[in-house]
């Protein structure tokens, strides 16, 4: 056996069980959504019938379906821009300022992120409890009763709420992650842009920026399909979708069509259009941003 035959049987025998483990999660159970996405079935019985793609024309009829996907993609452009302007704007001025206590507002930032999402609801229905809830108890105690809200009864603001804390949850870990690629430039770059007489915001935009672009870039598509995930749950935790359907996203509508309203082969059709959807956005994602990579 010559080198290059053990070394292609080495790589085989090393990359096997994550190929079978990838191929058993991962790529069968996608294929099946496809395949069920085809036929009207209610989850429960043998009685399936091809219907080929009238499941996802019905989507294009259902204002229900049409709701929950507005709702997802205001919370990912909402919850996305937010979350990644706060968490690169306190990472720079926690990498770059001489503050007291860095270490301390760093693990206080970090903590929402190693909380269930099933906690994270419960603080933020406490918050948002019309009667005792911190929020309007603070907005009465400034004299700002006019502002208090029903903020997960009324439909006009309960997605929002929704957003809120999405935000609140992500915050943190973001702000670690760039902190971390901050660390990494040297120095002399910003001392030598002193020097020439830049101050804090041009070095952050013409330094700090372009030099974690690339980590920035990375997360954004992960934080995105992340954002749509831990909505679903979010939404399922605190509200069920309601009041009204108006806090319904996409992937929770699948869940009900799929396992409450026995509409198995319609859940699915929802679920490959959710499919579609992430991909594409990733896709669109990285070529937006896609700049040429600065080294130092």
């Amino acid at each position: 056996m010559n080198k290059t035959t053990a070394k292609r049987i080495f790589i085989f025998v090393c990359t096997a069980p994550a190929l079978v483990l990838l191929t058993i999660f991962m790529i069968v159970p996608t294929v099946q959504v496809f395949r069920m996405s085809l036929y009207k079935w209610g989850g429960f019985t043998n009685n399936k019938v091809f219907v080929g793609f009238d499941n996802f024309r019905k989507l294009w009829d259902d204002m229900n379906f049409i709701r929950s996907l507005q709702n997802s993609i205001l919370l990912i452009v909402l919850v996305t821009i937010i979350t990644m302007v706060i968490a690169i704007l306190f990472a720079a001025i926690l990498s770059r300022e001489n503050m007291k206590g860095n270490s301390f507002f760093r693990v206080i930032f970090y903590i929402p992120n190693i909380l269930s999402i099933v906690v994270i609801a419960g603080i933020f229905s406490a918050v948002y409890d019309p009667k005792a809830g911190l929020l309007n108890s603070l907005l009465g105690l400034v004299q700002l009763k006019g502002l208090q809200q029903l903020w997960l009864g009324n439909q006009q603001i309960a997605i929002y709420s929704i957003g809120g804390a999405l935000v609140w949850q992500a915050i943190g870990y973001y702000m670690v992650m760039y902190m971390s690629s901050m660390a990494s430039i040297p120095e002399s770059f910003y001392e030598a842009s002193s020097l020439e007489g830049a101050g804090r915001i041009r070095q952050f935009f013409s330094i700090t920026l372009p030099l974690i672009w690339q980590n920035i870039r990375t997360t954004l598509t992960f934080f995105i399909i992340s954002t749509i995930n831990l909505s679903f749950l979010l939404v399922q935790a605190m509200t069920g979708g309601g009041p009204d359907g108006s806090t319904e996203v996409f992937l929770s509508y699948m869940y009900k069509q799929a396992y409450t309203n026995s509409s198995y082969g319609y859940g699915m059709a929802i679920g490959v259009v959710v499919f579609l959807f992430s991909f594409a956005l990733s896709a669109v994602i990285s070529f937006v941003t896609k700049r040429e990579v600065l080294e130092y």
